[in-house]
């Protein structure tokens, strides 16, 4: 694997996980490690401290899913990939800010902007650093 594949393999994992964010829950068992930890540091997020596996983090995605309407997250900016092979498998960091939009009580798309930082081990997500701006924030990107 190439320095350019590594970098790729990182934003694909990027994406993965952004895609599992938006429904495509079959994807937590392909892209996380099979034990993980979350660190989420937004208000009302306490849900994900004790979530641990591949399968409770895509049943507390699709609880999110259901509470908030029209939930979607996108990629936004720049993916930072600090990813080398370790025993041939990508192992390091990748990061990149994200955007999530749901629908209000009025029908209208209310978005927010966050950081989220996967360390990658053996080539599965095995930690997540998640950033946003919150229910009162805003968007970095327009």
């Amino acid at each position: 694997m190439s320095d350019n594949d590594v970098r790729q393999f990182g934003i694909h994992t990027y994406d993965q996980w952004t895609a599992m964010w938006n429904g495509d829950l079959g994807l937590a068992e392909k892209i996380m490690a099979p034990e993980f930890v979350l660190r989420y540091a937004q208000a009302g997020t306490e849900a994900f401290d004790d979530v641990r596996t591949p399968r409770q983090l895509a049943d507390i995605i699709a609880a999110w899913h259901r509470e908030r309407r029209g939930l979607r997250f996108a990629a936004e900016g720049e993916a930072v990939v600090d990813l080398a092979l370790v025993d041939g498998a990508p192992a390091g960091m990748v990061a990149r800010p994200y955007r999530a939009s749901v629908t209000d009580e009025d029908a209208r798309t209310v978005a927010r902007s966050g950081t989220d930082t996967l360390r990658i081990t053996n080539g599965l997500i095995s930690e997540v650093w998640s950033v946003s701006s919150g229910s009162g924030g805003r968007t970095f990107y327009r």
